[in-house]
């Protein structure tokens, strides 16, 4: 063989350098807060103007009267279809919601990976559905949930759940 053949297997001669890896920067407390904050008044709004359909504000209204802190379906089941219309999709496109949209965070596994549909919607906001079926088992998991963002971690009880964190992009 001539050494011209040879040359074929030489491994490349251009210069690679090396990159650090990217750096994630956690979200800020505050930042998560008002972006939640926006995500319940673009949800409130949304509710606001569905009971203003006759037919269905009078079945809530019915649902209301039947009992004080009872389980209320068609609620549970309005409040549902408008999270999953509002947040669904961004959720599972993106990690964002329309709140963390418009501060430029997203939602990733501590790995930094795109979590999947049931992390997301299901570990992350499932879990605090059903934990809305018992007054106090929500008080008590809504007070720990807040409370643990204050950790190094920044992460809340549902982060932690899902193995999921908030970033700024």
């Amino acid at each position: 063989m001539s050494d011209a053949a040879d040359q074929r297997f030489a491994p490349p001669q251009a210069h690679v350098a090396d990159l650090a890896p990217e750096q994630t920067v956690l979200a800020g407390r505050g930042v998560r807060f008002v972006a939640a904050l926006i995500d319940g008044l673009i949800a409130a709004c949304l509710i606001a103007v569905i009971l203003m359909v006759p037919a269905l504000q009078s079945m809530l209204e019915a649902e209301e009267s039947a009992g004080g802190i009872a389980l209320k379906p068609l609620s549970t089941v309005v409040g549902l279809v408008v999270f999953l219309l509002l947040q669904g999709w961004p959720l599972l496109t993106r990690g964002q919601t329309l709140g963390k949209m418009m501060f430029k965070l997203r939602i990733v596994r501590t790995d930094g990976s795109k979590p999947d549909a049931f992390r997301l919607l299901g570990l992350r906001y499932g879990i605090g559905l059903v934990m809305s079926l018992n007054v106090i088992a929500v008080m008590v998991y809504s007070l720990i949930d807040s409370l643990l963002i204050f950790r190094e971690s920044r992460q809340c009880l549902h982060d932690s759940i899902a193995d999921t964190q908030v970033i700024k992009l």
